[in-house]
């Protein structure tokens, strides 16, 4: 994985994604392979084109634009060819392209994460970085971690578990808040989701119990046909009980909203429907271990 992070998106007066009101930059590249994720366009770590075909008008101008000829008749994209040079995207009249995954200077990133300085200090939040898998970026993140935290903003970082746990002591001391993913506790039920084994991802959370559980807030995304069944979850909830070092869990209720960002990459959407708000009241009661 190259250790320059590219950013695909940047969130600024985010609610959901650690305490306070946060900025969130979101960087590409993901050791997992999720079958519902929510940012698929993320999953690679190199820039790529997106094309949204239902907002496109079939015009044509891409395709007279393309120094490569990388847009298809059929307006798609190969991108073997495409140089990511967003030609297309600034002529498209119908925002049906867009590049996806840009670098920044570390200067430039760290004026733009200040401005809402005020905002963090005022809520309690700060600045999140997440994915993808941001970790996978732990010794590019390192120097803007720490400048951040001279500049008294407190950090978080969103991560779902999958790296060396040297990544994480490395970091440790600049973060304040770690959103740790615990998506199942069964080893072959979360190979089979997400194409990876979850033994180093349990073994990172225990030993996060051990060095920092102040600093931990286990978020448990709730997928129908992968974890929302009673026995995964009540499952996980045993798995929590046997670690109490565990004290803030958030249970997430998945839902639809990056089926366009997976028609965009070319990739089948999740399919499921989120569960209903009674239904997952009660899943949450049991993650919660409050049923």
């Amino acid at each position: 994985m190259p250790q320059t992070p590219v950013i695909f998106d940047l969130q600024r007066a985010s609610y959901v994604d650690g305490p306070g009101i946060r900025t969130v930059v979101f960087l590409k590249g993901c050791n997992l392979n999720c079958a519902w994720c929510h940012n698929p366009e993320s999953k690679s770590p190199a820039p790529r084109l997106l094309y949204y075909q239902n907002r496109c008008v079939g015009c044509g101008a891409c395709r007279a634009i393309c120094p490569v000829g990388a847009v298809r008749a059929d307006f798609t994209v190969d991108n073997e060819t495409c140089l990511c040079c967003g030609k297309c995207e600034t002529i498209c009249p119908a925002d049906a392209r867009a590049v996806c995954g840009r670098t920044y200077d570390s200067e430039a990133l760290l004026e733009l994460l200040l401005l809402d300085r005020d905002f963090y200090e005022n809520s309690g939040g700060g600045v999140t970085f997440s994915g993808g898998e941001c970790m996978l970026y732990a010794d590019a993140l390192l120097p803007l971690l720490t400048r951040l935290r001279e500049a008294g903003v407190s950090t978080a970082i969103d991560t779902a578990g999958n790296v060396p746990w040297e990544d994480f002591m490395r970091v440790l001391p600049t973060v304040d808040w770690f959103l740790y993913d615990l998506k199942h506790v069964d080893e072959k039920r979360h190979r089979a989701g997400t194409g990876v084994g979850n033994r180093r991802i349990l073994e990172n959370l225990e030993r996060m119990c051990e060095a920092a559980p102040e600093k931990l807030i286990v978020r448990i995304p709730v997928i129908p046909g992968f974890n929302a069944d009673d026995e995964s979850l009540h499952a996980i909830r045993a798995y929590l009980d046997r670690h109490p070092a565990i004290r803030r869990v958030e249970p997430l209720r998945f839902h639809r909203m990056g089926d366009h960002k997976a028609a965009a990459v070319g990739a089948e959407p999740f399919r499921a429907d989120p569960p209903d708000p009674d239904a997952f009241a009660r899943m949450k009661q049991i993650l919660l271990g409050n049923e």
